[in-house]
């Protein structure tokens, strides 16, 4: 059941916010605690971090980015997919991108992840097979994009980048989620996908 107002969406987004920002402010505890720590996971059985680690973040502005990016594409889907649907998107995202996390990091006892980034990646990318033609505003490019161009774009720099791994971004985690959030539509809704296909080419 689709609701006007969409509720999974929002709860999740003011949850994340609140428990960020408290982590990041008057209880630094709550962050170390939520990591996913893939080698705890496997020798200490930490799966609740599996989950958890998407409500924590590692500063405001990987805060802001995470949130930004649900509060404009959550609501709509949720709105198009109902609730459940987008409730069962959003976990299931937030778990795979998690999972593939440990298995790839779990011999290595300093590996920590944490944010919502795999998760809000599946979300955005179910709402592109939707919403193939909407247009996307993506810094530094000075003009916005079809999201199709943004998806592609994205997939190639995720993909080079993880082969790479420069930086604190977990990179792996944004394609397991993209993918997650594209393979969903095709199981739950496989008639998207020509429809996508007729928008982008007119």
């Amino acid at each position: 059941m689709a609701f006007s107002f969409p509720p999974a969406a929002f709860a999740i987004l003011i949850l994340i916010v609140a428990v960020s920002a408290l982590g990041l402010t008057a209880a630094p505890n709550i962050i170390e605690r939520n990591l996913l720590r893939p080698y705890r996971v496997v020798k200490n059985g930490e799966y609740s971090t599996l989950i958890t680690c998407g409500f924590v973040h590692a500063d405001f502005m990987h805060l802001l980015f995470n949130s930004v990016t649900l509060y404009f594409f959550g609501p709509n889907l949720e709105r198009t997919i109902g609730t459940p649907k987008f409730v069962v998107l959003y976990f299931l995202a937030l778990l795979v991108s998690s999972a593939g996390t440990v298995i790839r990091n779990r011999r290595n006892p300093d590996y920590a992840s944490l944010g919502a980034s795999g998760a809000i990646t599946g979300v955005l990318f179910a709402y592109i097979v939707y919403y193939p033609m909407t247009e996307m505003i993506v810094f530094p490019v000075p003009f916005p994009l079809p999201a199709t161009i943004f998806a592609f774009g994205y997939l190639a720099y995720t993909i080079w980048s993880s082969k790479r791994q420069h930086g604190r971004i977990n990179h792996d985690a944004h394609l397991d989620g993209a993918l997650t959030g594209i393979a969903f539509v095709a199981l739950t809704d496989i008639s998207r996908f020509p429809e996508a296909v007729r928008q982008v080419l007119g």
